[in-house]
């Protein structure tokens, strides 16, 4: 099968023992894993994905609860949404594409996946990117009246099962297109067919589920499993829009330095949505940092 919004790629669907991974896979060099933020899925790299596969063997994959992979049932620890178990996913999948080691870059949640592997699995990444957040620790310490306005999703998705699913499952593309159009970034940057994936994907109830308990994860069990004092040992670009929440309210170097040794990045002229907003001066980035 192919994906029409990334020629040349193969579709593919990886099982590893805990659930089934969804992804797109094209390209022929060093392997590069992409992970795509909330509310989307691996559509997000269509403006990116097939110029860096020029260059590299390139994965594009949904995160566990997202898009085509699987749903986990979840519990009160909210644990099968953690982000150690979401990395352990990714993992998995590489190595049953047969790459031990590979570069890797997440945008948004993907990047707290991200954040999390190089953490837990510091051999497997030999170059990470993030876009678009600071770590997840820092944010909630930092959180003021301005944060909480901004992003008020985060405390709404984590309100106890099911009053967030209740409310967005009553009309969830209009709530799709609502988050998506904020953050300094309106819809007219998203390629139609791209917006039609996310609202088909988002319109399935366990979606909805499943990425509120990736939020509530990330204030609960994640937290914990970020409490731990090791840092990030592989070099890492960081990048954000400068029309966006990260570049207003946090200061994503520094954020970053304090949990990772080797960290370089800069604002790009966007809101949150980098790859899709302004994919070129992405992907330059992107290639000037993988290739050095």
């Amino acid at each position: 099968m192919t994906d029409p919004l990334f020629p040349g790629f193969t579709v593919a669907d990886v099982t590893t023992p805990q659930t089934r991974i969804h992804c797109v896979v094209g390209g022929h060099g060093p392997p590069i894993l992409l992970l795509h933020g909330y509310p989307q899925t691996h559509a997000m790299w269509h403006r990116v994905a097939p110029a860096l596969a020029q260059h590299y063997s390139v994965v594009c994959a949904d995160l566990r609860g997202y898009g085509d992979s699987g749903k986990p049932a979840s519990d009160d620890t909210h644990a099968a949404y953690s982000k150690r178990a979401m990395a352990q996913d990714m993992v998995e999948v590489m190595r049953r594409f047969g790459h031990e080691r590979f570069r890797l870059v997440g945008h948004d949640r993907g990047g707290r996946v991200a954040h999390r592997l190089c953490r837990d699995h510091p051999d497997a990444v030999s170059q990470v990117a993030l876009l678009d957040i600071s770590p997840t620790a820092a944010m909630y310490a930092q959180t003021d009246r301005a944060f909480a306005t901004a992003y008020y999703h985060w405390f709404f998705l984590i309100q106890p099962f099911d009053l967030p699913e209740r409310l967005i499952g009553a009309d969830p593309v209009y709530y799709l297109r609502r988050k998506l159009g904020g953050w300094g970034t309106g819809l007219q940057h998203f390629d139609p067919r791209a917006l039609a994936e996310y609202e088909r994907c988002f319109g399935d109830p366990a979606t909805i589920h499943a990425s509120c308990e990736d939020y509530r994860a990330a204030a609960s069990i994640d937290l914990e499993h970020d409490a731990d004092a090791r840092k990030v040992t592989c070099p890492m670009l960081v990048l954000w829009g400068e029309r966006g929440v990260v570049n207003r309210l946090f200061r994503p170097l520094d954020d970053w330095r304090a949990v990772a040794a080797d960290v370089r990045g800069r604002a790009l002229p966007s809101g949150h949505y980098l790859a899709e907003e302004v994919p070129d001066e992405t992907l330059r980035e992107l290639i000037r940092f993988f290739d050095a």
